[in-house]
């Protein structure tokens, strides 16, 4: 498998001397929105880990999962930060199949590639009126809610579905000049639950390696290690942690469970089919809740 013509494209501003998560998240789902320095990052860790692409999969059909549920919930507003590029189905993608022509979302991502590619599928796959793209630092919560408001997308005073998947367990800096290295994730969460209207929902999934099989822990050491010395510094949260992320927020059932057990009777025809001997090595718990 080959990625994007590397002659051709980076748009300004992307970093090609460390491998980049979202675009490496890309790759292990099968897309070509990636460099030559995201594959060689990747196939490396995936030579020793194959278990690596099943999770990442996984994790990509909770999201569909999820935006089912909500759809279903009669959320018709979605943010989803953190949102990647465009492989395997973007959650306006999943909502149209089941509210045609009535959902919104606005696509939050601070990686260029992702903003690029999603603007790309929007203009083919999409409805300038109900759906666009932002490029944006989510750990500026009342800046991006301006940045949100500002596309005339979504109407923040009313119910929205914030989506936070995969992207908590990448830490979260302050600013360089702050000489902290606290992660933010917490707080900056904290900060979107109070900025959503009540009847709004937040759904979001989060690696782990609470509860997970010893030789599955091992592999999360090791990737942590391999992600911090050269690509996004990574943190796990155990179930407790992730819990508390919802705040008083109240979940939805099962409440903060593996993504392969979370409303599987939501899947779609074309749902991914994961195999693993326990769901626990799926390695990232996910949830949702309601305000």
């Amino acid at each position: 498998m080959t990625g994007i013509d590397e002659n051709r494209f980076p748009p300004p501003g992307i970093d090609l001397s460390h491998p980049s998560a979202a675009r490496m998240y890309d790759y292990y789902l099968g897309g070509t929105t990636n460099w030559e320095i995201d594959r060689q990052f990747a196939d490396r860790l995936l030579g020793q880990y194959p278990i690596i692409r099943p999770i990442c999969q996984a994790n990509r059909m909770f999201l569909h999962r999820v935006v089912r549920y909500l759809v279903g919930q009669g959320v018709r507003q979605f943010v989803d930060i953190g949102s990647g590029v465009p492989t395997m189905g973007h959650a306006h993608e999943v909502a149209e199949d089941l509210a045609p022509g009535e959902v919104k979302v606005v696509y939050v991502d601070h990686e260029p590639v992702a903003v690029a590619h999603s603007r790309s599928l929007l203009r083919e796959h999409g409805d300038p009126e109900r759906h666009t793209v932002i490029q944006g630092d989510m750990r500026d919560p009342d800046g991006l809610w301006a940045q949100i408001r500002d596309t005339g997308i979504i109407d923040l005073d009313q119910p929205v579905a914030l989506l936070l998947i995969a992207v908590l367990h990448f830490q979260q800096p302050p600013a360089p000049d702050s000489g902290s290295t606290e992660d933010l994730g917490p707080s900056l969460v904290a900060r979107y639950r109070d900025l959503v209207v009540p009847g709004s929902y937040l759904a979001l999934s989060h690696g782990t390696e609470d509860g997970v099989p010893p030789e599955i822990k091992k592999l999360l050491t090791e990737l942590k290690a391999a992600y911090d010395a050269s690509s996004s510094p990574v943190v796990y949260r155990d179930r407790e942690e992730v819990a508390r992320l919802f705040g008083d927020f109240t979940l939805v059932d099962p409440g903060v469970a593996w993504t392969v057990d979370w409303h599987p009777e939501q899947a779609g025809d074309n749902e991914v089919k994961v195999n693993f001997e326990s769901a626990s090595e799926s390695t990232v718990l996910a949830g949702a809740a309601r305000k």
